[in-house]
């Protein structure tokens, strides 16, 4: 009897570390399955940023290519720096609408330069490249500020976050409503609550208020549902 009683509390022992082992196996693959999901994500995440980083890359390098071509700098650029001029006021209107007083009044100044007879051609194209690079930036950071949104009558002062070019969020001062601007539709709409924190988060990391981290955010391709 003795040894049976042994026996059995030994095999309780073992079954209790075999327990024991079997819930930390559980844990450790379920903390593997969410590092590769996050993995999976940023990976996505990545490609993307890769694809409009090249693509600006291309416009620039196209740019430069127009550059080199020019046989005189005072007749011939004349009629590229109107049409870049032109081109950049076209892509801020097709754009997502972040900080478009801002864009907007860079591209006025722009037209009263190219216009003014004390500046150089040098300078004037000086200009209109800053203004490209300020827009190629854009597509890779991500900005948080403080701005108003026209809704019918109604203006409203919001917090906004931008990320890249991939989405433009907004978030009443009170946190109590979120939205986003929406490609397909033209226009800005209404998220869902299971927003509000992810939104907050990204308005944190742009102010420098709290370390980078994975946002899950509703985002849009070109042409394409979210």
């Amino acid at each position: 009897m003795a040894t049976q009683a042994e026996s059995d509390t030994a095999a309780a022992a073992s079954q209790t570390r075999i327990d024991a082992l079997a819930d930390a196996a559980a844990q450790d693959l379920q903390r593997w399955r969410v590092a590769n999901q996050r993995r999976e994500s940023l990976s996505i995440y990545n490609r993307q940023l890769e694809r409009l980083i090249a693509s600006q890359e291309a416009e620039i390098a196209s740019l430069a290519r127009q550059t080199d071509e020019i046989e005189s700098i005072e007749t011939g650029s004349l009629p590229l720096m109107i049409e870049m001029i032109d081109t950049l006021a076209a892509l801020v209107a097709a754009d997502v609408p972040f900080l478009l007083d801002e864009r907007e009044a860079r591209i006025a100044a722009l037209r009263e330069l190219i216009d003014r007879a004390d500046v150089t051609a040098g300078e004037k194209f000086r200009r209109i490249m800053e203004a490209y690079l300020v827009e190629v930036d854009y597509g890779r950071t991500i900005e948080a500020y403080r701005g108003e949104l026209v809704t019918g009558s109604e203006v409203r002062t919001l917090d906004f976050l931008r990320i890249g070019r991939l989405g433009l969020y907004y978030q009443t001062l009170d946190g109590a409503e979120s939205g986003r601007w929406n490609a397909l539709s033209r226009a800005f709409e209404k998220l869902g609550g299971n927003a509000r924190r992810p939104i907050q988060s990204g308005l944190r990391i742009a102010r420098k208020q709290a370390p980078p981290e994975l946002l899950k955010l509703p985002v849009q391709g070109a042409g394409a549902a979210p």
